[in-house]
């Protein structure tokens, strides 16, 4: 019997993914907001499903103590928690951004991550179910990305806590993982300038979900599980690759083995090319 599953932020894109996601595939979900208003319609939509709402943030230590502690009277052995606090990136280059302004963006992304974590982290581990802390990350944190140069450096600063939360939280036996997507979000909003290799919040869903449960043994040990769906493509040895669907949240060869070297170089060249193309779209939708 699957034990219950937290969601913060739930009333965000993301957030309402996983929480749909969980609820299918039979979590019970305690999805988490400030919204009152998103979390009526959460309730609405869901219906005689296993939902409990609750109004919470975790922005800030007195608001994130807040949620443990409501968290605790609900007197439920928690099984994992995802944090869903992904919010949409702000364009511009780095050099002309104030260092003042730099500072507050990656306080705004960085904070709340340790704020939640030493709050939450406890609660987690005092379930004793050897629970799953699951963080959804942002595109950049490893290879920058082009036009967004401050949500690079917070995602990265966002991948260095996480791991090395990974290594304290082991004492108490809770396994905490950044999940981090080397794409944008596929939206209705963008769709027009997406490319192929974009994912949808509810494929990253899945995903997280899926460390949750701890269903994949490869990486179960790792603190950086690396989301990466990129468009079909062929190698020289005709190998086709999937692409990315609802019941596929990874990259991978369909047949036989695709030499990590080459993937490597495929997965880098695409990094390098995707903001081009992506600029490249958004300038023909502006025209």
């Amino acid at each position: 019997m699957k034990g219950p599953v937290v969601i913060t932020n739930a009333a965000n894109l993301l957030g309402r993914a996983v929480v749909e996601t969980a609820l299918f595939q039979g979590w019970p979900t305690i999805a988490v907001s400030n919204d009152a208003a998103a979390l009526e319609a959460l309730r609405e939509r869901h219906q005689g499903t296993q939902l409990v709402t609750l109004a919470g943030s975790t922005v800030d230590e007195t608001r994130s103590a807040a949620l443990a502690a409501a968290l605790r009277e609900l007197d439920r052995p928690i099984a994992g928690i995802v944090i869903a606090d992904v919010g949409e990136p702000r364009r511009g280059r780095l050099l002309d951004l104030p260092a003042q302004e730099l500072l507050n963006r990656i306080d705004a992304e960085l904070l709340p991550q340790i704020a939640a974590a030493r709050h939450l982290l406890p609660l987690l581990a005092a379930s004793g179910r050897n629970g799953s802390y699951v963080v959804v990350g942002s595109p950049g944190s490893e290879h920058p990305w082009a036009g967004y140069g401050a949500r690079s450096v917070g995602a990265a600063a966002v991948n260095m806590l996480t791991r090395v939360l990974h290594d304290e939280a082991r004492a108490f036996g809770v396994r905490v993982q950044l999940l981090a997507p080397s794409r944008p979000v596929r939206t209705d909003e963008n769709r027009a300038c997406a490319c192929d290799g974009w994912p949808t919040a509810s494929a990253i869903a899945e995903k997280a979900l899926a460390l949750i449960e701890q269903a994949e043994p490869r990486n179960s040990a790792d603190a950086v599980v690396r989301f990466a769906s990129a468009p079909s493509r062929a190698s020289a040895n005709n190998v086709t690759h999937a692409v990315e669907t609802p019941s596929s949240t990874t990259s991978e060869a369909s047949i036989g083995d695709v030499d990590p070297s080459s993937q490597r170089v495929l997965d880098q060249t695409w990094h390098a090319l995707e903001p081009i193309l992506s600029s490249i779209r958004e300038s023909g939708e502006r025209k």
